[in-house]
């Protein structure tokens, strides 16, 4: 018969495959933990030795996430996962440096080109909106050029 992994192996074996925020990697843990198991001090140790880091964390959600979702849904996302502070304020000011240029992106491969009607501009508008980008940033992907085109 197969031994059941120690909460230890099952977060090492978590943290192999992504990186998790303390919030999930606790809540995971939690759900196996016997009596005796103190999840909050694994998480320390596993903090203390840098195998769990909410900066890793908040770094790879945000390349996965930013090049499909505006600054709302991946920051909410954020939020939920517990990241908060000086590290949260940091990426909220860099994603909001890039949201236009990832709606355009976005608008780009999705659409790729301008509506032609106040119904296809509603659909467009729609969609962009509901995947978290600005107001600002859907005007900006619906006139269907970059920043880089303005020379002309």
């Amino acid at each position: 018969m197969r031994q059941p992994l120690s909460l230890k192996a099952r977060a090492l074996r978590y943290l192999s495959m992504r990186e998790h925020s303390r919030l999930e990697l606790g809540r995971k843990l939690s759900r196996y933990a016997e009596e005796g198991d103190d999840v909050d001090a694994l998480l320390d140790f596993l903090e203390k030795n840098n195998w769990l880091s909410q900066e890793r964390f908040a770094e790879s959600l945000v390349n996965r996430r930013a090049g499909r979702y505006g600054n709302a849904r991946v920051l909410a996302e954020l939020q939920q996962h517990g990241v908060k502070g000086d590290a949260f304020d940091e990426l909220k000011s860099g994603l909001k440096d890039t949201e236009a240029k990832r709606a355009r992106e976005v608008w780009r491969r999705k659409f790729g080109t301008v509506p032609q009607d106040a119904e296809e501009r509603g659909k467009q508008m729609r969609f962009l909106l509901q995947r978290g980008f600005s107001q600002s940033a859907v005007r900006a992907a619906l006139q269907g050029r970059d920043d880089e085109d303005d020379d002309i």
